[in-house]
């Protein structure tokens, strides 16, 4: 081997040895940390609930000096006790040496209050306090380590599922710009908006197929509907516009670190005009790339 190979090749075992990531989960208790670390651990990474703090910055020295730990992920959160206020100082750190994301996960009183009902399990900042006032007491002391999160993630709506997939979005392993789940969704004004949505339009200016009396107890999925709806021009119109806007708005959305959109199409009942355009709108931004589901509120089953 010439002395020009052998440096290329200790350059090439060199940047193999130093090739890595790390994830970093934290957030409130009953959030879904240890679902979103499975999920982790699903897509390859090398994963370890409840580290303790002083022990971050040596276990990035070992991903990145490891030839076989590319990616890992790893749980801190208020079990860490006080300790936790070094959280900040400790990730500035780690991320000198390491590629680090933070991942803060979080949910609604209501939401949290019922899993922990659900599990009959004791809130780790107190056994002797109400749960309402230990989840109180646990989002004020992780409020530092909210503020320098990379990735905040509410998982108020989530089930298992829904959480696996936006972190599959988000952290597999093609990298593209589209890695954003959107959710295209409808719904019925007279129920209310829904509390999720990211972006609302109102598509009761279109014609309303709830007069025509065959299509009263069908939906906007149903052909006929369908067909209805889209042969108004001002739907082509109305679709072509709010896609060049989403176009736009999404790969913004991207590079500020969102790694889901909830956008939801209202009508009056929620059955018909909204539930045709969100299912349209799935299929336009799934055909620029996006990843897209759809939700059904109002819709009759």
């Amino acid at each position: 081997m010439s002395r020009k190979q052998g440096k290329k090749a200790a350059g090439t075992r060199a940047s193999r040895k130093n090739k890595g990531e790390l994830v970093i989960l934290t957030g409130l208790s009953g959030s879904g940390k240890l679902s979103a670390l499975k999920a982790f651990e699903d897509l390859g990474y090398y994963s370890v609930d409840n580290l303790p703090l002083e022990l971050v910055p040596r276990f990035a020295d070992l991903v990145r000096q490891s030839g076989e730990i590319e990616r890992a992920a790893l749980v801190v959160d208020v079990r860490e006790g006080m300790r936790l206020e070094r959280f900040p100082e400790i990730l500035k750190r780690v991320k000198r040496t390491l590629p680090t994301k933070v991942v803060f996960l979080e949910a609604s009183e209501e939401a949290l209050i019922r899993r922990f009902s659900e599990t009959r399990r004791p809130h780790p900042v107190s056994r002797t306090e109400t749960v309402l006032k230990s989840i109180r007491t646990e989002r004020k002391r992780l409020e530092p380590i909210r503020n320098v999160a990379d990735i905040i993630l509410d998982t108020t709506k989530f089930n298992v599922h829904d959480l696996r997939a936006h972190i599959n979005a988000q952290f597999e392993r093609e990298e593209s710009v589209r890695n954003l789940t959107i959710s295209s969704n409808s719904f019925g004004f007279k129920n209310g908006v829904p509390s999720e949505a990211d972006l609302v339009f109102d598509v009761r200016f279109l014609p309303n197929p709830h007069f025509v009396p065959e299509f009263r107890k069908l939906t906007g999925r149903h052909p006929k509907v369908a067909k209805y709806v889209r042969d108004f021009p001002q739907t082509a119109e109305f679709l072509d516009k709010t896609t060049d806007m989403l176009e736009f708005l999404l790969p913004h959305y991207i590079k500020e670190g969102k790694s889901y959109l909830t956008v939801a199409f209202g009508c009056t009942g929620g059955q018909h005009r909204s539930v045709f355009i969100a299912e349209e709108m799935k299929k336009r931004l799934m055909a620029a790339g996006y990843r897209v589901k759809t939700a059904h509120r109002d819709m009759p089953r």
